[in-house]
């Protein structure tokens, strides 16, 4: 075990309360001596004092915490973010507290109330909860929250996106322009506002290249057993419409296991045709489909304007009297890598 503020008040015959004053910078604040300031920090320091952050956020309010909810772990994206967040985090002296939702309502209100109660200073969230009770009530109870990657359709919280229809717009709009004629949509959990957004953006392609949205190249599939169920999905595409010549992707995981589908059906990518078409990418589409055209997400300006948004959340929450802004909303373009001209 470690020493205690009372060990360390004893070993210096001073209170406990002067010694937790000066290990929590406020020495100055409480017209405590330079002198015993700096006896207080080197006898922590001989005796490896390690403060209990729990009781001083009990103490303070303030724990120099951050909760991320991520729909995913495994999922390279958000792995990507989750570090990039990490690393804005620490550079303003904040720690970051990582959980999973796996795409579950229940699991995601369940980490919102775990995070509540190890004292986080704020939240940020990939949801998967489209009503959002849990994080409109956190946001209610004033605990700073933002959200990132997924808007909801009925919430007044801060959110940073990109501009999934426009992008989706842009891909479909050129797998038309490059002569596909019978594109296909693959996508997942179509209830989500950003699913059904690049779906608005695959369907306004379709109209403007004159081209009729056929529900037969529509495939929806499902998250849990993904990979059987894109094999499925596939299969079922090219029984009822053989001639497809383009496929859009609404996630790179799809767009991963389409890849593995067609190399065990012996169906060759390697001329561009069929068309194909993601949002984001894999580092092995460069191997795997070196002609797939991708929008390339902003990971690095996605996490830092979540982090920003928040900290300034975090700060207008300890300035007593200050009044909740307008929620901001941060939409970002990728960036367009038409592969296959």
């Amino acid at each position: 075990m470690g020493a205690s503020l009372k060990d360390i008040a004893n070993r210096l015959n001073l209170s406990k309360t002067t010694v937790s004053w000066v290990l929590s910078g406020q020495g100055d604040k409480k017209g405590i001596s330079a002198e015993t300031q700096s006896r207080v920090l080197a006898c922590a320091r001989s005796m490896a004092y390690e403060p209990n952050l729990l009781a001083r956020s009990l103490n303070t309010g303030v724990s120099k915490t951050i909760g991320l909810i991520l729909p995913s772990i495994s999922d390279t994206f958000f792995a990507h973010i989750a570090d990039r967040i990490e690393a804005e985090a620490e550079q303003e002296g904040y720690s970051l507290m990582i959980a999973s939702s796996n795409s579950e309502t229940e699991r995601e209100n369940a980490l919102i109330r775990l995070f509540r109660s190890k004292k986080v200073d704020g939240i940020l969230i990939a949801p998967a909860d489209t009503a959002g009770c849990e994080i409109n009530r956190l946001a209610e109870s004033g605990c700073p929250v933002v959200l990132f990657d997924r808007s909801l359709a009925k919430t007044d919280v801060d959110c940073v996106a990109i501009d999934n229809e426009a992008d989706s717009h842009s891909l479909v709009r050129h797998l038309a322009a490059r002569g596909s004629r019978k594109i296909a949509i693959i996508t997942t959990f179509p209830h989500l506002p950003t699913m059904e957004l690049r779906h608005r953006g695959y369907l306004r392609a379709l109209a403007e290249a004159g081209l009729s949205a056929d529900p037969r190249l529509y495939g929806e599939v499902a998250y849990a057993g993904y990979r059987q169920h894109v094999c499925e999905t596939l299969d079922r595409i090219f029984a009822t419409v053989p001639d497809t010549d383009g496929f859009f992707f609404t996630t790179h995981i799809l767009a991963t296991e389409a890849l593995r589908y067609f190399h065990d059906r012996g169906i060759d990518i390697s001329n561009g045709r069929p068309g194909l078409a993601c949002m984001h990418e894999e580092p092995l589409f460069r191997l795997a489909a070196p002609r797939m055209s991708v929008a390339r997400f902003p990971v690095e300006e996605i996490s830092a304007h979540a982090v920003r948004i928040l900290l300034r959340q975090i700060r207008e929450s300890q300035s007593p009297g200050s009044s909740r802004p307008a929620p901001e909303s941060v939409v970002l373009p990728c960036r367009m890598e038409f592969r296959d001209e």
